[in-house]
């Protein structure tokens, strides 16, 4: 008797979100089950690209630039905060899930306020 393969996305989903959620999350339909996965490619695709750009950007030089991208960063990481406030709360399978992913965000953001901190005293002192 063989073991079922388990994917390993749902492995992530199991992780992240419970094994009840999991279920829920890998989709009824084939067509779910395709949706679900090209939308996880596509954050896979996204991350990818996010973590190329700061690693650019860490060999730049300038430090206006620098404390502009990490300014950007700040808003961004806020602006996902909120979002997943309003609209992450509201799907069912994830209610419980959107308190700890909006303290991830701030904590984010607020690590990128301390660069912009530690920028200000080098620049100052």
């Amino acid at each position: 008797m063989e073991k079922e393969a388990i994917s390993m996305p749902f492995k992530v989903y199991v992780f992240g979100h419970g094994l009840e959620t999991a279920i829920k999350l890998q989709g009824s339909t084939p067509h779910d089950q395709l949706l679900i996965g090209t939308s996880d490619s596509f954050s896979g695709l996204l991350l990818f690209a996010i973590g190329s750009l700061l690693f650019m950007v860490g060999f730049v030089q300038d430090r206006e630039f620098q404390s502009f991208f990490a300014k950007g960063c700040v808003l961004l990481h806020i602006s996902v905060a909120v979002w997943r406030v309003y609209f992450g709360m509201k799907l069912e399978d994830l209610a419980f899930d959107w308190p700890r992913q909006v303290f991830g965000d701030f904590a984010l953001a607020l690590s990128w306020v301390f660069f912009l901190v530690y920028s200000w005293r080098e620049k100052y002192d």
